[in-house]
């Protein structure tokens, strides 16, 4: 079977978003363009770093697998145009900005702090929130932005620069 490499561009992220330890390192490959069509995500491991390589309506980001909220993979999750949702507590968050658009179920502080309660989806019986230490810890829950790897698509494959990863 052979699959055409089609042409796609690079999503553009907020440049101060961009991970810790990646500014002067080399790109490395990590998929072919051909093996991400465009709405999929894929996790790709190097070391103990998780990579979410997702092909959004706008382009191609590269950030950590893991939910900003709790540390869930998003790869699991949905990707709607360049929101990518959470499947652990149903969090929204766009690849764009790096931003929640909805906040996770269990309420929680947003990127700046301000607080956000816990909430119900349609058609579930409502969450009730008991006081006590669990409480406290998620309204201490912190939603933090999203943090990007830099991409290249070079000669059909998608190249990232990651993190020096530690050996041994």
């Amino acid at each position: 079977m052979t699959r055409t490499v089609e042409s796609a561009q690079v999503l553009p992220y907020p440049r101060e978003l961009q991970a810790v330890g990646t500014e002067s390192r080399p790109f490395e490959h990590l998929l072919d363009l051909a093996d991400l069509p465009p709405g999929a995500m894929r996790r790709i491991t190097r070391g103990e770093l998780d990579v979410l390589v997702a092909h959004t309506a706008r382009g191609i980001a590269a950030t950590d697998d893991r939910c900003p909220h709790m540390s869930a993979p998003l790869s699991i999750g949905v990707l709607e145009d360049c929101v990518v949702g959470c499947p652990l507590h149903e969090g929204r968050f766009d690849l764009a900005s790096g931003r929640p658009v909805r906040m996770p179920t269990t309420g929680g502080l947003d990127p700046e702090g301000r607080f956000h309660p816990v909430w119900t989806p349609s058609g579930s019986a409502p969450k009730v929130d008991p006081p006590g230490k669990k409480a406290e810890a998620r309204q201490l829950t912190r939603v933090r932005l999203l943090r990007y790897y830099p991409v290249r698509i070079r000669d059909g494959s998608i190249e990232v620069a990651l993190p020096q990863l530690p050996t041994g």
